[in-house]
């Protein structure tokens, strides 16, 4: 009816109300809305999907199943949020979380939701970008694989030193307020680049790396220099890195500083020391310097503070030595079961060419070395493209090279890579964005016969598919594989033939 006006009573039992105006614009809310929200599924990145009269309603911290009274936090880009206020009912696959630190910490988005659970709903956000952005609907997409192990799975964390340290809940209610505050390590909180909260125990590494980042806490804390603050870009502890051979026991720590001079390497000796003595599984210890006033855990140099300055692991048959800013698949137990697919994809009899694109310390080339005649790997980090030339003489393998440079200027010169011919697979694993558009462009013109597609972000994936699927290639297969449980991530392995 034009013009009517009612008042409805908001549902979490205050004596508030609000004048909802039929005459108001129906595909957008207002902030400061509250709503009775069922939530449907989980998008990617573990926001819960809900609707309301037909809009679109993103919910952080939601879960399927769940019925929430929740409150319009923003728009942006034609996209609403909510906060929830109050779970009016559970999902049906809510869990107890494993970790104290679940809910303040920005790592395990949906440990509280069960892990049969979360693999249907990744599974289904692989599906539904591919058939949505790609718009691709006739291909195969097998059951999504799960993680070998669910917890302590992890080979690498990273970890932040902040001067801005976020109080829990309960470090409120039990520290009378005499903790530090401007000393953390641990993980960003949740909706926080700048606020750090202090870890006690994460469930995602082992309980060795748990040790290791409790004494680099209370041995930094004591320090004399402060950790560094991206407000005035001053200090100089920056990051922790823990790095692990899951099949060999290996053990790395890499300290990423500023530059600290002659001062900042006694304090990261004394760190050290103090490591050694009471963690003397540790492989090697490794001080990185970043110069940049980025806040990325690498470093501009590295110096060797103990033992070889790598670490070494396994895959399969093959073994490989791992640098501290070498890209190595983070679930080395997933790695086994993802690179079989892309093993299985790439169907090789032995006589193929392989571009292996982004290739890291060349862990898939290797890895299909004994199937094809020859592999080309390419990366951009020089101390990648060392540790793979190192690998494949480790690994006794002689069909594989290996290029360091931007993979879109090496693809514009390919004749003095390639020659005259033309590499038979094409294999890309690029990072969370995908792949750049000149990239595309050039493999395209390679005329591979065969696309394995490796990605870690499946909208950025799909929106690759579209245009490999507008130039010649069909969309054969897509493995989902699951690398990052309790996490919004998820892995998929894809095939595109090109058309004959």
């Amino acid at each position: 009816m034009p013009g009517h006006v009612e008042f409805s009573v908001q549902s979490n039992q205050t004596d508030r109300y609000r004048r909802i105006d039929h005459n108001e614009d129906r595909t957008t809310l207002k902030k400061g809305t509250e709503l009775e929200l069922e939530i449907e599924s989980l998008a990617f990145g573990a926001e819960g999907v809900a609707r309301h009269e037909g809009i679109v309603v993103f919910v952080p911290g939601g879960l399927p199943g769940q019925r929430v009274q929740a409150c319009i936090q923003r728009k942006r880009k034609g996209l609403h949020y909510a906060r929830i206020l109050e779970v009016l009912h559970p999902s049906p696959a809510q869990i107890i979380p494993r970790c104290q630190h679940f809910g303040d910490c920005g790592g395990c988005a949906i440990q509280h939701y069960s892990y049969e659970a979360q693999l249907e709903q990744k599974y289904r956000q692989v599906s539904d970008a591919i058939t949505r952005i790609a718009k691709l609907t006739d291909f195969e997409t097998a059951p999504i694989l799960p993680s070998p192990e669910t917890f302590f799975y992890r080979n690498k964390m990273e970890f932040t030193f902040s001067r801005l340290r976020w109080f829990s809940r309960s470090e409120f209610a039990t520290s009378e307020n005499k903790l530090r505050k401007d000393f953390a390590l641990g993980m960003n909180v949740k909706g926080f680049y700048n606020k750090t909260l202090q870890i006690q125990q994460c469930h995602l590494q082992s309980e060795q790396c748990n040790a290791i980042r409790n004494l680099t806490a209370a041995h930094c804390m004591n320090s004399a220099l402060l950790p560094y603050t991206t407000v005035d870009h001053s200090g100089f502890w920056r990051f922790l890195v823990v790095r692990e051979g899951k099949n060999t026991g290996e053990t790395m720590v890499n300290v990423v500083t500023a530059e600290g001079g002659s001062k900042g390497q006694k304090e990261v000796g004394a760190l050290a020391e103090s490591l050694l003595e009471n963690v003397p599984e540790i492989t090697t210890i490794v001080h990185s310097i970043n110069r940049t006033k980025a806040q990325v855990a690498v470093g501009d140099d590295c110096r060797i503070v103990h033992g070889p300055g790598y670490i070494s692991d396994k895959l399969g048959e093959f073994h490989y030595r791992i640098s501290a800013n070498s890209f190595f698949q983070t679930n080395t137990r997933g790695a086994e079961k993802l690179y079989s697919v892309v093993e299985a994809y790439a169907d090789l009899h032995g006589t193929e060419t392989i571009c292996d694109f982004y290739c890291g310390a060349g862990s898939i080339g290797i890895y299909l070395s004994k199937k094809a005649k020859r592999i080309v790997g390419v990366d951009i980090i020089p101390a990648a493209i060392e540790d793979a030339k190192t690998n494949a003489a480790l690994n006794n393998i002689d069909n594989c090279e290996f290029h360091c440079g931007d993979i879109k200027d090496i693809l514009l010169n390919r004749k003095a890579v390639f020659a005259d011919s033309a590499p038979d697979v094409v294999v890309l694993d690029p990072p969370r964005a995908g792949l750049h558009h000149k990239v595309v462009a050039e493999v395209i013109a390679l005329q591979p016969k065969r696309i394995i597609y490796v990605s870690c972000n499946p909208t950025t994936f799909a929106r690759d598919a579209r245009i490999f699927s507008d130039n010649g290639y069909k969309l054969q297969k897509v493995q989902p594989v699951d690398m990052f449980p309790h996490t919004a991530h998820i892995e998929l392995v894809s095939c595109f033939d090109l058309a004959s």
